[in-house]
This record gives structure tokens, C-alpha cells and sequence, in this order.
């Protein structure tokens, strides 16, 4: 009975032990780091006789203690008083003035004891720094070897004074140059990186050209390095300005931003994709969709509302639902001046981001009309058909039948963009309202960009008689009340920027992606 009894404290015991030895161990660690850190400045500036003044304009490492403690040291003292300035923010017109900046070494050209150039990265620009040994900048050869054993992608600060270069310098995105004055290490990068910046950053005819890459893999292992490479800080910069302007076309036609459930007590949409939980002793769901809810906020004479979202599968979906005054040729309406505001402001907000992509990944400009393409899903049928193409006039299209109707499309009206409307009913889901002149066909439609859906909307079926019958089920969610006719649709960001980039894969565009094999990063 005794061991029996005594096993939880042993249990727990051990526990605590472990704990405790694990706190020792990283106690220790940090201290050797820090040893080896003096020793590394210590031996840096023993190699050279000219001994360290206290007028010369140095830096060094920026220590756990330095960034914590309000006391005085010299690297804020450095810094006090000092207004940070962005590298992208450097421009001919500050020639002669100190600009305090900070980045990542991405590279170290060391040219001599007395000379050394430092190309400093912060989001995707770039500048060139110049270290010169020289009684007017009272940089001296400690300092030149202090850069010199920095690694790549090191956090650095600099001090120094904006200069415009003889010549330009081809692998900086900014036409100005900084003469270092002080330099300072904020976190030391490792010496070995699984993942080099200027690698992942390779077009794929650098790679078929011989020279270093990385497969899709390496890039999304190791994300947070390849999200410094100039073509991912612009895509997701990009993604930041398609939300922008979203909410701000809808806003400005009366509609209001809201946010739905992601539990709900039953499938939002059908089919085998469900994750079922237990919510303290119920059955739930996670939402596959806003569907549901956001017919309800129409039931509840909201009138016109949008959400982003993030969904299930970790894609951010763009969602709207709107009331329908007479026909749901209104939401296509909407869908035409709403996505040729979006590409509109895409052109006109993201000349650098879009460049920067393409520097990578080249492509050529989505081609879209100011008045968008709108063709039946039987014209679309008729087409494919004299290009040589069958399909079944009441069934779906697949993908290989939507990029050839894409090519189509270009070549004829010379679009990229355009929407597919009056879809069969039996290819749509059954709260999709059946057209009233054929019952074949529903008030629905698909949008696609180079061959590509991106949108998928339709009248959604406001009687619930009617939905019950199509359902085959009662159908009590919406507490019916008294329902106007409605409609809406949904997008995906990820999509519409793959897809506005001429990009090939979804996860180029996802920040951290998620699929049936991948839960890291």
C-alpha cells in the first residue's frame, strides 16, 4: 500500500527535478553565450595594436541586459534622441543628413582592413552601408573586423550619413548610400542557415540556369526565412491592399462588416469535410463556411453584409451577402465593380510589390474589361463545342474545360476576367434558386481569372417550403420569420492574388499553408 500511495510524489517529484535541470541547463547556456560573446570582442580587439579609444565611433554587440536596463550605455546613447528612418524611406534628398536605420545584413564585402561594404535588408529594400577607417569618421579597423565576422541575415543597427554613390549600386533598391558611423548587433544570426535568402529568392530560370535554389519544401520548413525574400514581402503586402480596397468599395455601398460563428451545432455545408467536436456536452461543428449566418444577418435586415474570414482549410475567404430587389443579376453587378475596383487599385497602390513579384515569378498584367464579361454557362458550353471540346450541357465543368474556355474567352474578347452565369441546377448546392423561365438552370454564376474560378455566388432560396422540398429535410435554422430574396458570394484572397500574379501553386500566397500533410510551421 505504501509504494502505491507514495508513486504520485514520486511522480511529481521527478517532475519538479526535471524541471528545475532544465532551467539550470538554459541558465547555462545563456551564460556561456554570453561569455563567448565578450571573448569574440575581447579577441577582436586584441588582434590589431591600435588600442579601442572612447572616440572612436564603434558599436558592437547590443546585449540582453543593454536592451532591457533604462541605464545608460553606449548604445543608447547612440540611439537617444535619434528618429528611426525606414530603408525604404531613403531618398536623394537626405544626401548629408544622419539617419539612424536598422535591417538585416543580407551581405559583407570586405575589401580591406580599412574597408568593408554592408548591404542592409529591411522588408524587401535595401541599402548599401559603407564602413571607411578614417580620422573624419573615426571608424577604425576593430570595427571594420567586428562587421567582418557578422553573419548574414544578422539584426543590425547602423548611424551614419546618407550619400549618393558614383556609381549606382545595382543590388540595392535604394539610389542613396550609407557612410557607417556606428554600427551595433542587435541578435547575431547563425553562421549555417537551412534556408539562404538570396536562394529562396531565385526565378525559376536562375535555377534551370544552374544556379542555387530551393524546393518547395525548404521554403516552407523554413517560412520565416523565406518570407524575407523581396517577391513574399510583396505578395503578402499585396494581399494587405485587396482586403483594403474590399472594404472599402463595400463600405462605400451601404455594407456592413460582420463576423459569424465558427461553431455551430451542424454542417454549414454538407459532405464529408466536417470536424466534429464536443462543446461541453454537445455535438458542434467547425463552420465550414459563413453560409448560414450570413443569410441569417439578412433575415435580420442588415440588408448587405461582408466578412473575411479565415475558413477551415486555413484560406481567407471573402464574403458577401446582399438583399435582391428584383433580379440576381444585382450580385453580378456588384462582383463587375467591385473586382475591377480591386485589380483598378492593385495597379495603381502596388507598382513596387507588383514589380518585386515579378522580378521572381514574371508575368504579364491581368488583362480585365471596365464593364465585365458576362456569358451564360450555355454560351460557355457553345464554345468549348466548336472548339472541338464536349461537355454535358447540364453538368459541371472540370478544370481542364474551365483554363480552355479561359484561353477561349481571351482570344475572342481579350479578358481575363469574366463571369459564367445561369449554372445547371443539379451541379449547385440546393439552396441555390432555380431560374424561373427553366428550372433546369439556377440564378447562379462563377468568376474566373486566367482560367481559373475565383468566385462562386448565386440567389439563395428565401422560401422554406421550397428550400424544405429541394433539402428534402426539415430545414429549421433560420427560425423563418419572413425572409427578403437575397444572395451573395464568396472568394478566396489567396486565389485572387495567385492568380492576379500569374502565380502556379496556392501556397505561394498563404502565409503559413495548411494541407493534409503540413501543420508546421
Amino acid at each position: 500500500m505504501s509504494s502505491t500511495t507514495n508513486a504520485p510524489e514520486e511522480k511529481i517529484s521527478k517532475e519538479a527535478a526535471k524541471k528545475e535541470a532544465a532551467k539550470l541547463e538554459k541558465l547555462h547556456r545563456k551564460q556561456e553565450k554570453e561569455e563567448e560573446s565578450a571573448r569574440k570582442i575581447a579577441s577582436l580587439l586584441s588582434l590589431d595594436d591600435e588600442s579601442f579609444s572612447e572616440n572612436e565611433n564603434y558599436g558592437g554587440d547590443v546585449t540582453l541586459t543593454e536592451l532591457n536596463s533604462p541605464a545608460d550605455h553606449k548604445w543608447r546613447e547612440a540611439t537617444e534622441g535619434k528618429k528611426w528612418t525606414d530603408v525604404g524611406d531613403l531618398v536623394e534628398e537626405m544626401v548629408g543628413l544622419e539617419v539612424l536605420i536598422r535591417g538585416r545584413l543580407e551581405t559583407y564585402r570586405h575589401k580591406s582592413s580599412k574597408l568593408g561594404f554592408l548591404m542592409l535588408r529591411q522588408s524587401g529594400f535595401k541599402v548599401q552601408c559603407v564602413a571607411t577607417q578614417s580620422e573624419e569618421t573615426k571608424v577604425s579597423v576593430n570595427m571594420i573586423k567586428f562587421l567582418k565576422q557578422l553573419s548574414s541575415e544578422s539584426f543590425v543597427n547602423v548611424i551614419g550619413v546618407v550619400l549618393l554613390p558614383k556609381d549606382p549600386v545595382t543590388a540595392s533598391t535604394q539610389q542613396v548610400e550609407i557612410q557607417v558611423r556606428k554600427a551595433y548587433c542587435v541578435n547575431n544570426a547563425l553562421p549555417q542557415l537551412p534556408l539562404i535568402v538570396e536562394n529562396a529568392a531565385r526565378s525559376e530560370a536562375d535555377v534551370k540556369a544552374g544556379k542555387a535554389g530551393a524546393d518547395r519544401d525548404t521554403h516552407l520548413n523554413y517560412r520565416v526565412i523565406d518570407l524575407r525574400t523581396p517577391a513574399n514581402q510583396a505578395i503578402f503586402r499585396i494581399e494587405m491592399q485587396v482586403k483594403k480596397a474590399f472594404r472599402e468599395f463595400l463600405e462605400s455601398k451601404g455594407f456592413i462588416e460582420i463576423d459569424t460563428p465558427k461553431l455551430i451545432a451542424g454542417s454549414s455545408e454538407g459532405g464529408s469535410a466536417v470536424f466534429r467536436l464536443d462543446y461541453k456536452g454537445q455535438p458542434a461543428c467547425l463552420a465550414q463556411s459563413p453560409q448560414l449566418h450570413k443569410q441569417m444577418a439578412i433575415l435580420g435586415d442588415f440588408r448587405r453584409v461582408f466578412e473575411i474570414i479565415i475558413h477551415l482549410c486555413e484560406f481567407v475567404g471573402l464574403d458577401v451577402e446582399m438583399e435582391i430587389q428584383t433580379h440576381y443579376s444585382e450580385i453580378m453587378d456588384l462582383v463587375d465593380e467591385l473586382f475591377v475596383f480591386i485589380f483598378t487599385k492593385l495597379n495603381e497602390r502596388c507598382n513596387k510589390e507588383l514589380e518585386a513579384v515579378r522580378k521572381q515569378y514574371p508575368f504579364v498584367p491581368l488583362k480585365f474589361l471596365p464593364k465585365t464579361l458576362r456569358l451564360t454557362f450555355a454560351e460557355g458550353i457553345q464554345m468549348l463545342k466548336d472548339a472541338g471540346v464536349e461537355i454535358n450541357p447540364l453538368g459541371d465543368l472540370n478544370t481542364e474545360s474551365e483554363r480552355k474556355l479561359g484561353q477561349l474567352v481571351l482570344e475572342k474578347y481579350n479578358t481575363e476576367f469574366y463571369m459564367l452565369h445561369r449554372y445547371p441546377t443539379a451541379v449547385r448546392p440546393f439552396y441555390t434558386m432555380p431560374s424561373g423561365d427553366d428550372s433546369r438552370y439556377s440564378n447562379s454564376f462563377d468568376a474566373f481569372i486566367r482560367g481559373e474560378e475565383i468566385i462562386s455566388g448565386a440567389q439563395r432560396v428565401h422560401i422554406p417550403e421550397f428550400l424544405e422540398e429541394r433539402a428534402g429535410e426539415f430545414f429549421g435554422t433560420y427560425d423563418w420569420y419572413g425572409s427578403p430574396p437575397h444572395g451573395g458570394f464568396g472568394a478566396g484572397l489567396e486565389r485572387v492574388v495567385m492568380l492576379f500574379c500569374a502565380l502556379n501553386n496556392i501556397r505561394k500566397t498563404s502565409l503559413f499553408p495548411r494541407d493534409p500533410q503540413r501543420l508546421a510551421p
